[in-house]
């Protein structure tokens, strides 16, 4: 039984050896890439501004609510259910301006669309091309929260994907880490708050850009 054993594990180990796996960073890539640099610019200026308009609707809507305080005692019943009935228009407004931009296929989920898909669809078709030249059966994706606890840097064909596409591997282009997660971090507010909330969010759209790394790799 036991030799059986051993024979079975060796046989098993075999055929794994035999398929070939490699991995990406797919954040290593698109931080390599131009067009993604500049539409998450575009993104995230659409997503400041419209983030803006709403925080001034609802400080419209608090404004007049320490209005209507200040002044109830002074009002009519009927003026007061008048004022009452503005405060509300004006804060369906606002929510109903925060579901069209940043919710679930709003605006901003149909822009990422538009502008990031192209570029995946890039990387996708380069990753095909390297995997079938080099006859790998899988590739993972190191980033996107993945489960791999251990990468071998030789198996990593990051730099080989972007041969393919005609980009330069190991010089990322710098953009400020802080204005996209800031971005997100407004973006996944309560949406009864002053904030947005992004139903429809890069997260899973794209993976956010990386930084750079350690160049030379083996491949």
């Amino acid at each position: 039984m036991k030799i059986f054993l051993t024979g079975f594990f060796v046989a098993i180990t075999g055929i794994l050896c035999a398929q070939k796996f490699a991995y990406v960073d797919s954040k290593y890539i698109l931080s390599h890439v131009p067009e993604y640099q500049q539409a998450q610019a575009e993104i995230n200026k659409l997503s400041t501004q419209w983030q803006k308009d709403i925080e001034n609707k609802y400080e419209t809507v608090a404004k007049l609510e320490t209005s209507l305080q200040a002044e109830k005692i002074l009002l009519t019943d009927e003026m007061k259910q008048k004022r009452e009935q503005e405060i509300e228009t004006k804060r369906q407004e606002a929510k109903d301006m925060q579901k069209a931009k940043f919710g679930i296929d709003g605006e901003l989920f149909k822009k990422r669309e538009e502008l990031v898909k192209p570029i995946q669809d890039q990387i996708y078709e380069a990753i095909q091309e390297v995997a079938s030249t080099s006859a790998l059966m899988v590739v993972f994706d190191k980033a996107n929260q993945s489960n791999m606890l251990y990468t071998n840097p030789k198996h990593d064909i990051s730099d080989k994907v972007l041969k393919k596409m005609g980009l330069k591997p190991g010089e990322t282009l710098d953009e400020e880490e802080g204005s996209e997660e800031e971005g997100e971090k407004k973006n996944e507010a309560d949406p009864n708050s002053k904030g947005t909330n992004n139903g429809a969010g890069g997260k899973n759209t794209v993976p956010s850009k990386g930084g750079s790394r350690p160049t030379g790799k083996d491949k």
